[in-house]
């Protein structure tokens, strides 16, 4: 009896865990088969110069031994294989990971990625390094963290998707598309996308669970991965909103507005920390003359400087004839994420527009789920966690039951779906008007109201079938562009 009700479970995260491998095993054979099959456009990626200092990844041992070493290598070919998959700016986390930060402008790159690097190229993956080179042992840690965490990555979507959705079907649909994301040539390279939204959508399902500490600790990692990782803060900005307005107007008590306040800094402060560091290594000990501007602002703030400075970002600078042809790029999954907000908002004014503090009487429990709304407030923040985590374990963060019964009202229009559709917002928005918009399509990919919007409209009377076709058809023709252009360093997004 009991393994009868937990085969959906098992059966369905077996299906995420075998689509995610099996969307990585696809992406890594294009890749070798387009770098097989065409020149690179630029082949300089096997290039190595010496670090600036003998502050490397290996401290005990000097360059020229390191230099003696790669000389001496058993595979040379393979080594130089692995070393020319090392493109764009899989260049500067290898190359961190390698020496540190040596220029202004590799602060860009967040140091969460090339610390997993370096560590498991130390470990782990050392004893390769006489067998294919220090370089390429880097790059291979790099490619095996992120193909890893991607797969672990699907499997919180869809844990998180049966708690949202309360639909594991639909929850399964949105996982598998998310394991054919249009963006997954960067899953399966060296990029910080995959550790973003390994602990950015972990993050999100730790705090649905009530686990308000791990949740802090997941979205810090996220924002010390990518710069983007601080707007997850908004998801307690939303807790202690409808959690003050609990305290206030119901138990006369405001002491919730304090505590998200300290969840909030500390999911800021990895992200500062690391801001702190390249203004000490870059502007202390010089003189005023030799400092970089962005030094002597009243707030220096290192990260906005590169972003403007050394890549043109900013509000509509963008905005020039000569990009249209990279805003047709980023156009389908803008449409996708502007399409999904306008149906919710459409759909469910009265939550949306009241930012869920109107939401109907049938919402009420979904939003719980979530954030605690006050109607459905307990005596105490503990009993509402409480509350919150077996809330999550009926409706399926643990093994669900094969007779549970769905609920036809909510899914992708339940009122827990509302602080995701806002970050979905923001981040679209940001990245129509404020950066690069090719990079839309990896900037956006971990969103999860994307994959429930898809699953939601993949199954509507009439149309479903239809736009299933075209969001399959846009899958697998980013990953098939996206394999043959990246890999061969031609411009992507």
């Amino acid at each position: 009896m009991t393994q009868t009700k937990t085969s959906p479970k098992l059966h369905h995260e077996t299906t995420v865990i075998k689509s995610a491998i099996i969307s990585r095993l696809i992406v890594l054979t294009l890749i070798l088969l387009w770098r097989t099959l065409l020149s690179p456009y630029d082949t300089s990626a096997p290039i190595n110069p010496n670090c600036l200092s003998n502050n490397t990844s290996q401290p005990n041992v000097d360059l020229q031994q390191q230099q003696q070493q790669q000389q001496h290598v058993l595979l040379p070919s393979l080594g130089s294989a692995i070393e020319s998959s090392i493109v764009w700016d899989s260049v500067y986390f290898v190359r961190i990971a390698q020496c540190g930060y040596e220029y202004e402008q590799t602060y860009a790159f967040l140091p969460l990625l090339p610390l997993c690097i370096s560590l498991l190229s130390r470990t782990v993956l050392a004893p390769l390094v006489p067998v294919i080179g220090q370089r390429a042992v880097l790059g291979l840690s790099g490619f095996v963290i992120n193909n890893i965490a991607f797969v672990i990555v699907a499997v919180y979507l869809y844990r998180l998707s049966v708690v949202i959705l309360k639909d594991h079907d639909a929850a399964l649909r949105a996982s598998i598309l998310f394991c054919f994301n249009p963006a997954s040539i960067f899953y399966s390279s060296i990029y910080s996308e995959t550790l973003y939204a390994l602990f950015s959508v972990g993050g999100l399902y730790h705090l649905i669970s009530g686990k308000d500490v791990i949740a802090v600790l997941w979205f810090a990692l996220s924002g010390f991965s990518r710069s983007n990782g601080i707007i997850n803060a908004g998801y307690f900005c939303f807790q202690t909103m409808h959690q003050a307005y609990d305290a206030i107007f119901l138990r006369k008590r405001a002491f919730v507005v304090v505590g998200g306040a300290l969840r909030c800094i500390c999911i800021f402060v990895p992200f500062v920390a690391f801001q702190a560091y390249g203004y000490n290594n870059i502007c202390l000990g010089h003189l005023p003359n030799n400092m970089s501007p962005w030094c002597k602002a009243r707030v220096p703030l290192l990260y906005n400087y590169i972003q403007s400075h050394y890549w043109g970002v900013g509000f509509l600078r963008y905005f020039q004839v000569k990009q249209l042809p990279n805003f047709l790029l980023a156009s389908p999954i803008l449409s996708l994420a502007l399409c999904s907000i306008v149906h919710y908002a459409k759909l469910k004014p009265e939550i949306f527009f009241s930012l869920g503090f109107c939401a109907p009487p049938e919402h009420k429990d979904s939003a719980a789920v979530f954030f605690s709304f006050a109607e459905n407030s307990s005596n105490s923040r503990e009993n509402r966690n409480l509350k919150a985590r077996k809330q999550v374990t009926k409706d399926g963060a643990s093994l669900l039951p094969e007779e549970y019964k769905l609920s036809a009202k909510q899914g992708y229009l339940s009122a827990a779906v509302l602080p995701c559709i806002l970050h979905l917002g923001f981040m679209a928005a940001t990245a129509f008007f404020v950066m690069h918009v090719q990079v839309a399509t990896r900037f956006l990919s971990f969103s999860p109201p994307l994959y429930w919007f898809a699953s939601y409209i993949m199954k509507s009377p009439g149309t479903g079938k239809r736009w299933g076709y075209i969001v399959w058809a846009y899958s697998a023709a980013y990953i098939l562009l996206g394999s043959l252009l990246f890999s061969n360093f031609y411009p992507f997004t």
